[in-house]
C-alpha cells in the first residue's frame, strides 16, 4: 500500500498551455486561412455539397459520390454523415438474437451477431465498395421486428476490387496520462467466390481526473476532506475474421469470428485531512482481466416458396475482478483494509430459424423458432487485512453460484401495404423459460411471456413519414444480481436474489421524419414505456438488499435527430448536426413508498457539432458541444448522483490528403469541464436521518486527440 500521497497540482503543463494557445490563435484564424487557400486551389475540384436525396419507390437514396466531400475511408465514415440519421446498435444484452432491433442492413439483411454490431460491420466496409445508402421505413421491410428510420447500405457485388485496407491510429495526449494504443485496421478481400475482411482493433483509453471532495454531516458541517488523484488504464485489442458469399442460385452465407482481451487497472490515491488529527492516507485498486470469444453463421436459401435463414451463435466470456481498499495511518495506528475477488464464466448458446413467404397479393408472412441456453457460474470472495498484514476470508453467502436459463421463443409475422401510403406489419408470439441456480439458495423456476409487436408505416407526402410501434417486449435478467457481491470502497453490498424474474414492458413509439430538401433532414421520435416486473434495489433482510423486482414503472421520453445543410444561405460545404433526447421515470420506492424516478436513468443527452468542408480544398473544421444528465442511483442505505458540470466543448481541423492520409486534429474539454459525484449516507436506511455527505469534484483539463486515417 502506498505511504504516502501528494496533492497534485491542477495547473497545467506549461507545454500544453502553450499548445493550447497556438491551437487557439490557429483557429481563430482559420477561415480567413482558408478562404486565402481558396484563391490558390484552382486546380483542387470543388467536391459536390449535396447531401439532398432522391426518391424512389418510397426510399431515401443518397448515392456514394455525395459523400466524397468527407474524404470518407469506411462505409460507417459514409452513414454517420446522413443527415439526420444515427444508428442504434440495439440492445447486445439482449435475450437471444430475436427480432432484428438495429436500425442498419447491409444489402438488405440484417447484421447476424451480439458482439458484432453495425458499427463494426459499417467500420470493416471500404468506402470504395459503397454504391449507394437507402432510407426507408422498417415497417415496409419484411423483417420483423423493425420501425422507424432504417438504413440500407448497398455494396458492390459484381466486381473483384482486389486487396483493400484502411487503417487508423487515434493518440490522445492528457494531463493524466498519454494514450499511444487506440487504433484499428482491416483488410478486404475475395477468397474464391466469397468476400472476406480480417481486422485488428484496441480500444484503448487511459483517462483521468483530480480534485477534492468534502464530507458533511447532516447539517452541512465539514467532517474532513480528501485529495483525490484517479487514474484508469484500459485496453481492448479485438481480432475480427468475416466471410460471406452469395451462390448463382441466390443463398446467402455469413460466417463470423471474433475473439477479444480486455485488460483493466483503476488506481485512486487519496489524501485524508482532519483538523486536530492526523492524515489518513487511502488507496483503492480495481482491476478487471478478461477474454471473450464469439462466433456465428448464418445461411439463407430459397425452400418451397419463401426463404428459409438458419442462424448459430456461441459466445464465452471469463472475466477476473479484484478489488481493494485499504487506510495507512500516520499517528501509528495499524493499516486496515479489504479486498474482493470474483471470476466469473459466462457462455451464451443459440439456434434460429427464419421462414419468410410472399403471397401473389403482395402479403409477406413469416414464422421463427429460437432456442438459448445461457449460463453463469461465479465464485466470489471477500477478503480483510488482519494486524499483521495479511489477507483473511470473511464469510458471504451465495457468492458462489451457478445460474443458467434455458429458453424458446417462437414469433409469426404477418405484413401487407394497407393502401399506396400506408403499411401493417404484425409479430405475435411467446417464449417459455427456465432458470435455475445452484447452491444453498438455489432455485429452478420456468415462466411463459407472450411477446410481440404491431407496427404502421404512413408516408402521406414523398418528404414526410410517420412510424407508429405498439410492442410487448421482454428483458434479460444480468446474472450476477442472482449472486452475492461486495462493494470494499462505499460498503454497499449486493446480497444476490435467486428470486428474479425477466423484466417486461409495452412499448409505444411514435417518429415522424422530414425531409428538409436541400436544408436537411429531421426526425424526432416519442416513447411511452410500462414495465412490470422491473429491476431495482429492494429489502432482502432487516440489514441486507439486493436487485430485485417491483411491480410497475412508467417512463416517458423524446429524441430528436436533425442535420441542417447551410448552402442555401451561401454557407458552401458546412453543416449542424443535433442529437437530443429527454426522459422522464417513475416508480414507487420499495423502502419509503414514495414516488420517484428509475435508478441512475439518463435524463438528457444533447450533442450539437458544427463542421465545414471548405470548397475546393482538402481542408475541414468545425467544433460542437454535448452534456448528458443521469437521474439518482438509489440503494436501501445511499443514494449517489454522478454529474458532468457543463457541456463537453471541442474543436477540430481536418486535412483529407497529407502525403494520402487524412489527419484530424481535435481540441476538447475547451470550458474545462469537470466531474461531480455526491454520495449521501444514512444512518440505518434511507427513511432515517441523514449520516454523512460525500461531494467530490475532479478536473482533467484539455484533451488532445490526433486522428490518422488512411487506406490501401
Amino acid at each position: 500500500m502506498a505511504t504516502s500521497i501528494r496533492r497534485s497540482s491542477l495547473a497545467r503543463p506549461s507545454l500544453l498551455r502553450m499548445a493550447s494557445s497556438a491551437i487557439a490563435v490557429a483557429t481563430c484564424g482559420l477561415p480567413a486561412a482558408l478562404s486565402a487557400q481558396d484563391a490558390d486551389s484552382e486546380n483542387i475540384p470543388a467536391a459536390s455539397t449535396n447531401l439532398e436525396p432522391r426518391a424512389e419507390n418510397g426510399k431515401q437514396i443518397y448515392d456514394a459520390a455525395q459523400f466524397t466531400r468527407f474524404a470518407p475511408r469506411t462505409a460507417l465514415d459514409m452513414v454517420r454523415q446522413v443527415p439526420g440519421f444515427t444508428i442504434d446498435s440495439g440492445d447486445s444484452s439482449r435475450r437471444g438474437l430475436g427480432q432484428a432491433d438495429e436500425n442498419v442492413l447491409i444489402n438488405g439483411q440484417r447484421v447476424s451477431g451480439k458482439d458484432n454490431d453495425a458499427r463494426t460491420a459499417l467500420g470493416r466496409i471500404s468506402a470504395d465498395n459503397v454504391l449507394r445508402i437507402e432510407i426507408v421505413d422498417g415497417a415496409t421491410l419484411s423483417i420483423s421486428g423493425l420501425s422507424g428510420q432504417v438504413l440500407n447500405l448497398v455494396t458492390r457485388q459484381d466486381a473483384d476490387q482486389g486487396i483493400s485496407g484502411q487503417f487508423k491510429w487515434r493518440p490522445v495526449w492528457r494531463d493524466s496520462g498519454n494514450n499511444w494504443f487506440d487504433s484499428e485496421a482491416s483488410i478486404s478481400g475475395k477468397i474464391g467466390k466469397g468476400n472476406f475482411n480480417l481486422a485488428f482493433e484496441n480500444d484503448a483509453f487511459r483517462p483521468g481526473a483530480e480534485g477534492p471532495e468534502d464530507v458533511t454531516d447532516r447539517l452541512g458541517n465539514l467532517i474532513f476532506q480528501r485529495f483525490e488523484e484517479a487514474r484508469v488504464e484500459g485496453d481492448r485489442p479485438t481480432l475480427s475474421f468475416h466471410f460471406d458469399r452469395t451462390s448463382e442460385a441466390g443463398s446467402i452465407f455469413n460466417f463470423d469470428v471474433k475473439g477479444q482481451i480486455f485488460r483493466y487497472r483503476e488506481r485512486v490515491d487519496t489524501r485524508r485531512v482532519q483538523i486536530g488529527q492526523s492524515d489518513i492516507f487511502e488507496l483503492f485498486q480495481g482491476g478487471e482481466d478478461e477474454w471473450n470469444a464469439e462466433v456465428s453463421a448464418d445461411y439463407e436459401f430459397a425452400l418451397g416458396g419463401g426463404r428459409l435463414k438458419l442462424i448459430g451463435l456461441q459466445r464465452f466470456e471469463n472475466s477476473e475482478f479484484e478489488n481493494f481498499f485499504g487506510q495507512t495511518f500516520t499517528d501509528g495506528t495499524l493499516p486496515n483494509g479489504s479486498r474482493f475477488d470474483r471470476t466469473g464464466f459466462e457462455g451464451e448458446s443459440i439456434l434460429r430459424a427464419e421462414y419468410n413467404w410472399k403471397t401473389k397479393g403482395g402479403t409477406d408472412w413469416g414464422i421463427s423458432a429460437e432456442g438459448a441456453y445461457n449460463f453463469l457460474d461465479n465464485e466470489g470472495a471477500l477478503f480483510s487485512l488482519d494486524a499483521m498484514g495479511n489477507f483473511q476470508p470473511i464469510p458471504i453467502a451465495n457468492a458462489n453460484s451457478k445460474v443458467e436459463e434455458y429458453r424458446g421463443e417462437v414469433i409469426g409475422t404477418y405484413g401487407r401495404q394497407l393502401s399506396s401510403n400506408l403499411t401493417l406489419q404484425a409479430a405475435v408470439g411467446g417464449e417459455y423459460s427456465r432458470i435455475s441456480q445452484t447452491g444453498a439458495r438455489g432455485l429452478t423456476r420456468s415462466f411463459v411471456r407472450p411477446k410481440g409487436s404491431l407496427s404502421f408505416a404512413w408516408k402521406p407526402y414523398p418528404d414526410l413519414d410517420f412510424s407508429l410501434k405498439i410492442a410487448r417486449e421482454v428483458g434479460q435478467l444480468n446474472f450476477f444480481d442472482f449472486i452475492a457481491s461486495a462493494d470494499v470502497v462505499n460498503n454497499a453490498d449486493n446480497a444476490g436474489n435467486p428470486n428474479l424474474v425477466p423484466p417486461q414492458k409495452w412499448l409505444v413509439e411514435l417518429e415522424a421524419q422530414k425531409q428538409l430538401g436541400n436544408w436537411g433532414s429531421t426526425t424526432i421520435t416519442f416513447t411511452a414505456e410500462k414495465f412490470s416486473d422491473i429491476v431495482d434495489s429492494i429489502p432482502i433482510t432487516a440489514t441486507t438488499e439486493a436487485r430485485g423486482n417491483l411491480d410497475s414503472a412508467e417512463r416517458y421520453g423524446v429524441a430528436l435527430v436533425a442535420t441542417l445543410l447551410l448552402d442555401p444561405i451561401g454557407w458552401k460545404g458546412a453543416k449542424i448536426d443535433i442529437e437530443a433526447d429527454a426522459r422522464t421515470s417513475s416508480l414507487r420506492d420499495p423502502l419509503i413508498g414514495n414516488f420517484r424516478p428509475i435508478s441512475n436513468q439518463r435524463k438528457y443527452r444533447y450533442e450539437a457539432s458544427l463542421r465545414h468542408d471548405v470548397p475546393g480544398s482538402d481542408w475541414a473544421w468545425g467544433a460542437g458541444a454535448e452534456e448528458w444528465r443521469p437521474t439518482v442511483d438509489f440503494r436501501l442505505d445511499q443514494q449517489t448522483l454522478f454529474q458532468n458540470q457543463g457541456p463537453y466543448v471541442w474543436a477540430f481541423i481536418e486535412h483529407k490528403d497529407v502525403a494520402g492520409l487524412t489527419v484530424n486534429f481535435n481540441l476538447g474539454n475547451l470550458l474545462g469541464r469537470g466531474e461531480r459525484f455526491t454520495r449521501t449516507a444514512f444512518v440505518d436506511r434511507r427513511d432515517g436521518p441523514i449520516d454523512f455527505v460525500e461531494d467530490r469534484v475532479r478536473e482533467f483539463g484539455l484533451i488532445y486527440r490526433l486522428t490518422i486515417s488512411g487506406s490501401f
